[in-house]
């Protein structure tokens, strides 16, 4: 088992005894990704349980529920709330809890102190530190403006539930409600917030900053203890708001059971939410002020809403082609890729210098219906527009490229985007302006780019130290010195990037194969 920020992160597949199954050997299940929502029933299903499990059902995550209360709502507001026993609630918790292997518990609306406790009282015995993480969303206040639960929670949340929680996502009512009333109406008493909150105990902090007055964008803040992290988005006027942090909530929790660390499962979740409000923006369901929006946008509309498939460990062994020592062995580049991805190359970066643009696009056509075959990402180098035009996952941009702020907004939400770093700023930097990944190097000296300063294993340890993306080494790496640079010792080091190495080679298979064994025994014995 890994640990990615403080979240634990399962392997793909399990080997599990058969103890508890009707055969009697030792055999490989794959693992699937859990969550519980602990929260109320939403009767016009725009938020609550039913808003938490279509958004784990849209990210591929098992969803199991423990619900709390029954309201009677819809697009017009909350008219009954009905609490359920807290005898009922910790039966659920038992339930679920003692079967299913849940990756995390996310909570909403916790109606009362003593449904509080019960959920303390469960987590105690199936305990969240080490085992699962606790996604807080401390609802209080429906989006029409119903109060769902009371003060008289406060004081338990405050000393018993945040404490244990390693995120908790309040909006700017709930956040200022948790802090004894604190006005908080810009960034900087946002931030603040962020702060104070933290304090109380929670691993991570993100404050909604929806309900700002006067502000021209939606922008929320994360802190992690040590640094803050403003994340922004144009604010998009439609009156299908309603689920909005439930739906972020449970984004979060849904992409932590992934794997994701913390940072980058609220940038998804964020992401997912900006898309899901635009898609539903024109869309009427009921006759009210406050509608619901479409979580399941990716089925209907995938070429403007594609989930990414990247994970950091997909960038293992990252294959960069060359036209040039493609055109000197003879070879398509949809050959050298099929070979590559044969040979176990995990993603690939097509890098295109000379051909024209409507060749280079129908090579890169190609290329990503190879790809997608076999489960592998593919990033085109430098050109935002045959990105798009191919619908490939995403970019890779050097320091004189076009900013990554730009990039996002032109590419959407959920592509991957790679940004070039030689420095601990560089790294922090791509890191504010919402990279997925950096490439630090080149390592050692190479010949594919001219005039192009070597770090060392030493600059790249560096690099690595300040980044909090994950990394890939990059220049002048081969089998004879993979091995050395994958010794640095840093945990978000997640492979390396090669060009020579497999394409100036007579055969990429071959090499390809050579390299991923290097690489893996490297990795087997750290």
């Amino acid at each position: 088992m890994q640990s990615l920020g403080g979240i634990r992160s399962w392997p793909a597949t399990w080997r599990t005894t058969t103890a508890s199954m009707t055969t009697t050997t030792t055999e490989s299940v794959r693992k699937v990704a859990q969550v519980l929502t602990v929260a109320g029933s939403d009767s016009g299903a725009g938020a609550g349980i039913q808003a938490d499990i279509k958004v784990c059902a849209a990210r591929g995550v098992y969803c199991a529920s423990v619900i709390t209360a029954v309201t009677a709502q819809n697009t017009r507001g909350v008219q009954s709330v009905h609490l359920l026993p807290p005898d009922f609630v910790s039966e659920q918790l038992k339930s679920v809890l003692s079967d299913f292997e849940v990756d995390v518990v996310k909570t909403g609306m916790l109606p009362s102190p003593e449904i509080v406790e019960v959920l303390l009282q469960n987590l105690s015995e199936y305990p969240v530190r080490g085992r699962v993480a606790l996604v807080v969303d401390p609802v209080m206040v429906s989006t029409s403006g119903h109060v769902l639960a009371g003060s008289s929670i406060l004081s338990i949340f405050r000393e018993r539930l945040l404490p244990l929680a390693d995120i908790i996502t309040p909006n700017v009512k709930e956040a200022s409600a948790l802090l004894g009333g604190v006005r908080i109406q810009t960034v900087a008493e946002m931030r603040s917030a962020a702060k104070s909150l933290h304090q109380m105990g929670p691993r991570f902090v993100l404050v909604k900053g929806g309900d700002l007055p006067d502000s021209s964008d939606s922008v929320d803040v994360y802190f992690d203890g040590n640094e803050f992290h403003e994340l922004h988005s144009p604010r998009i006027a439609t009156r299908n708001t309603h689920g909005t942090g439930c739906t972020l909530a449970s984004c979060i929790a849904a992409e932590l059971a992934k794997g994701s660390n913390m940072l980058s499962a609220v940038k998804v979740a964020k992401r997912f939410v900006d898309s899901a409000l635009n898609y539903s923006k024109d869309i009427v369901i009921g006759s009210g002020m406050q509608g619901p929006f479409d979580h399941f946008l990716s089925l209907k509309d995938p070429q403007s809403y594609r989930q990414s498939t990247f994970k950091p460990d997909d960038l293992f062994l990252y294959a960069v082609t060359d036209s040039r020592m493609n055109k000197k062995w003879n070879r398509s580049i949809v050959d050298a890729v099929k070979a590559a991805i044969e040979g176990g190359a995990t993603i690939i970066q097509l890098r295109e210098k000379e051909a024209e643009t409507r060749e280079f696009l129908e090579e890169a056509k190609s290329c990503v219906d190879i790809c997608r075959s076999n489960g592998v990402c593919l990033l085109i180098n430098d050109r935002i527009d045959i990105a798009i035009a191919c619908d490939a996952d995403g970019v890779h941009v050097g320091q004189s490229d076009m900013p990554v702020d730009l990039v996002r907004s032109l590419l959407g939400p959920d592509k991957i985007i790679g940004v070039s770093c030689k420095t601990q700023e560089q790294a922090h930097q791509a890191w504010k302006d919402g990279a997925d990944y950096i490439g630090s190097g080149g390592v050692f000296p190479t010949n594919t780019k001219a005039n192009n300063r070597t770090i060392g294993l030493d600059g790249l340890r560096e690099v690595c130290k300040a980044s909090k993306l994950p990394v890939v080494a990059i220049g002048g790496i081969g089998i004879s010195n993979a091995e050395s640079v994958m010794r640095i010792g840093e945990p978000n080091l997640k492979g390396v990037a090669v060009v020579s190495a497999l394409f100036d080679q007579e055969c990429v298979l071959t090499q390809a194969k050579k390299l991923h064994k290097t690489l893996t025994e490297s990795k087997r014995e750290h």
